[in-house]
């Protein structure tokens, strides 16, 4: 059966999240955004493509950081409304130069930070 993206359950928006994790560790590297064209451009080219809500503009990870996500596989969940990217990360996936975007954790109420930002 071939996939087409419009078949995926998009937010009022045109968007739903796409959860990235590293293919070989399982570590969830960040949650962003992609839109059917944006999924599109992410299965053809392998390089993962986002949407920036903010920009409102494609967003092709690494582009200028050099932080590049590499597609090996993309999973749709039971409802066809989330992605999870299984990717090789190249470099911190997280803008403030960590592993990854959670890299804190709440703990008996307080707040614990597991990581420090990748010395380059």
């Amino acid at each position: 059966m071939t996939f087409d993206p419009e078949t995926l359950v998009y937010d009022q928006r045109g968007l739903l999240p796409a959860i990235a994790q590293d293919a070989e560790t399982g570590e969830v590297l960040m949650l962003a955004w992609m839109n059917a064209e944006a999924v599109a451009k992410t299965l053809e080219t392998h390089r993962v493509t986002y949407w920036s809500r903010s920009r409102k503009a494609f967003w092709v990870k690494g582009e200028t950081s050099g932080h590049t996500q590499e597609l090996v596989e993309m999973r749709v969940d039971c409802d066809r409304d989330c992605l999870l990217l299984r990717v090789r990360q190249s470099g911190p996936a997280c803008h403030t130069n960590r592993r990854s975007c959670f890299y804190t954790a709440i703990e008996h109420g307080a707040e614990r930070e597991l990581m420090t930002p990748m010395v380059e």
